[in-house]
């Protein structure tokens, strides 16, 4: 088969473009090309890199031709500049929609969140609600997941939490009272993806996913902490602080150590889709636990936040390769 993957150098988008490959199927990697983190993924064999972004619908169409399936990845969890949820959220996911109906796509999946709904105060949830309802309302053979916390080599909770401990060696918890998550395994996401791209399982269904194990935040912490070989400090700080210390976040790094939309998320917790949705045949159950074994396979190497990870200092070294590029 011959399946397009949106947000295709992103976590999800690049562990599903190697286990398709790897299982003899042919991919197209679409993005933007903003995400450097896995240069390697563009020229992997058996894919092909189109750098085009999900708010183009004519370039979509050429890009699907000959595609058997879509798997929509592509998403934000913070607002920068035109990126806003709208757009890539719900324009985004119109633009892909309507894009693999006119190439004769008949496969999509779409990779949405396990709390998603409307009327929730909270643009990032209520943005993946309407992409959702996009999907559903194609008239393609769809299939939306719904997943939670997600980790693996390469994806923001492993890599932000080892290097916030090699930095400052404490966490503070969301909330004066925590709420519980169950962390997902990506190599268990992308069994059930590449189940429903491949094999037709869980046509026009919308499923929810999350791990085996449900515990507070600052468990997870502590086991990754344990593994890196850190002492922590946890202790609890109200949610509204979170969000001051998220924007500030937000307006200093590249990645941001926290979102304001991560914020919410773990103020909620991350066990239990809302609102109900189906629930996985017992052979597609995720079964992998959060491991010392898994946590050490999914780390980055060891260090700490520096101005690497500044927003001023990637500005700067953007502004100054432009200048050169002129000059040349």
């Amino acid at each position: 088969m011959k399946i397009a993957i949106t947000g295709g150098t992103g976590f999800v988008g690049r562990h599903l473009a190697r286990s398709l490959v790897n299982s003899g199927h042919e991919v197209v990697l679409i993005a933007r090309g903003v995400d450097r983190r896995d240069p390697e993924i563009r020229t992997l064999d058996g894919a092909v890199f189109a750098p085009i972004g999900i708010n183009d619908e004519e370039a979509l169409v050429r890009v699907f031709d000959g595609c058997d399936a879509v798997a929509h990845c592509a998403g934000i969890n913070r607002e920068t500049g035109e990126q806003t949820y709208q757009r890539v959220h719900v324009e985004g996911t119109q633009n892909v929609v309507n894009a693999a109906r006119r190439a004769g796509v008949k496969r999509m999946l779409f990779l949405s969140f396990l709390r998603a709904r409307p009327g929730c105060s909270s643009p990032y949830h209520e943005s993946k609600w309407a992409a959702e309802e996009i999907v559903r309302g194609s008239g393609l053979d769809y299939t939306v997941i719904r997943a939670g916390v997600i980790y693996g080599k390469g994806d923001h909770m492993l890599d932000h939490l080892s290097h916030a401990f090699h930095t400052f060696g404490f966490l503070a918890t969301v909330g004066m009272k925590q709420k519980t998550i169950r962390p997902l395994a990506v190599s268990d996401l992308i069994k059930v993806t590449q189940a429903s791209l491949t094999q037709g399982r869980l046509t026009r269904e919308t499923v929810a996913m999350v791990g085996p194990e449900e515990m507070s935040l600052s468990e997870a912490a502590r086991r990754v902490a344990g593994v890196i070989g850190k002492r922590i400090v946890v202790f609890p700080l109200p949610v509204f602080l979170h969000y001051l210390i998220a924007w500030c976040f937000e307006q200093t790094m590249i990645i941001p150590l926290v979102a304001r939309a991560q914020v919410r998320i773990l103020s909620e917790g991350v066990a239990e889709a809302l609102p109900v949705v189906g629930q996985l045949p017992e052979d597609l159950l995720p079964a992998t636990r959060f491991t010392e074994d898994e946590i050490r396979r999914g780390l980055p190497p060891a260090g700490k936040f520096g101005l690497k990870d500044c927003r001023c200092m990637h500005e700067r070294a953007g502004s100054v390769l432009g200048l050169r590029r002129l000059s040349e």
